[in-house]
Formats: structure tokens, C-alpha cells, sequence
């Protein structure tokens, strides 16, 4: 699975409630959830986003609670993948259940600019930087997770292999 976007910037320590803040938390709704990707970050964020667009971040991304829908508001949003310094642990796990793509990879963090064009390949782990030609080394989506994405996350995934059973 390649995954081709523009990029959208954040810094260190991007918390859940800067993700989708608590007051929409009402609503389970990927859709509702996608108005409000980032909106106390950048208010404007969920009707500049285009689906396929990349999210690069700093160090802890998804730090605070545990919910589940950040990781939604993300994806609902049409951002195809995260990359990060380092991800919250509760958020990387949530990522991968609800088929959300995320790769850590402190170089390309710390080169990438808001706005560059990059090309994240799932398989192997590489990003390409479009607009500078530079490339970097990801660790890639291991199979048995890549099936998780693949099927739109955990439940679709026990979903499918129980009607296969």
C-alpha cells in the first residue's frame, strides 16, 4: 500500500483533546468527527485537508486519553497516514484497530516541511519526499497489522475471519 499526500505540520506532545477536542466527544461519527480534526490547533484544518494528505508530527503524538476518536477524527478527516518521532502508546494501538496507517520516523519529522508532497510505502517502511527527492527509512507495518489496515481495523478484521472460520 502506497499512501501519496501533502503534508500537515504539528509539533511535540499532540494530545488527544488537540486532536478532537472533548466537547465533540458526544458523537461517534467519523463524519462529525472529521469537522473537527485539529480544530483547536487550526480552525480551518478539517476544510483544508485533502483525503490522502499526511500528517508528520513530533515526539508523543496522541498523548492523554485514551480515545478512540482521535484516531477516527484523524481518518475520517481523509489523512492517509501519521508519521511521528513517537507515538503514544494507547494511540499507536488504537490507530491500528480502527485502520489507521502510522510510522514513526524521527529524520523525516525533522527535515519534512508543512505543504512538501511525500509518498509513505506501508510495505517497506520508505518515504519519499517528493519536492526535495530526499528519502527516508521507516520501520514497516508488520503483515499480520497490515491485514488489520487492510480490512478497516480490528473489528472488520474478527469480523471477516469469523465468517471464513
Amino acid at each position: 500500500m502506497k499512501l501519496q499526500g501533502k503534508v500537515w505540520r504539528f509539533g511535540n506532545d499532540v494530545d488527544t483533546d488537540i486532536i478532537i477536542a472533548a466537547r465533540y466527544l458526544n458523537s461517534s461519527d467519523p463524519a462529525e468527527l472529521a469537522q473537527h480534526c485539529m480544530e483547536d490547533a487550526d480552525p480551518q484544518f478539517s476544510s483544508k485537508v485533502k483525503t490522502g494528505d499526511i500528517m508528520v508530527a513530533g515526539k508523543n503524538f496522541g498523548c492523554g486519553s485514551s480515545r478512540e476518536h482521535a484516531p477516527i477524527a484523524i481518518k475520517a478527516a481523509g489523512l492517509s497516514c501519521v508519521v511521528a518521532k513517537s507515538f503514544a502508546r494507547i494511540f499507536y494501538r488504537n490507530a491500528f484497530n480502527i485502520g489507521l496507517p502510522i510510522f514513526e520516523c524521527p529524520e523525516a519529522v525533522e527535515e519534512v516541511k508543512e505543504g512538501e508532497e511525500l509518498t509513505v510505502d506501508a510495505a517497506t517502511g520508505k518515504i519519499i519526499n517528493h519536492t526535495t527527492g530526499k528519502e527516508y527509512q521507516a520501520a514497516p507495518i508488520p503483515e499480520f497489522m497490515s491485514q488489520i489496515i487492510d480490512a478497516g481495523g480490528l473489528i472488520s478484521y474478527v469480523k471477516g475471519r469469523v465468517n471464513h472460520a
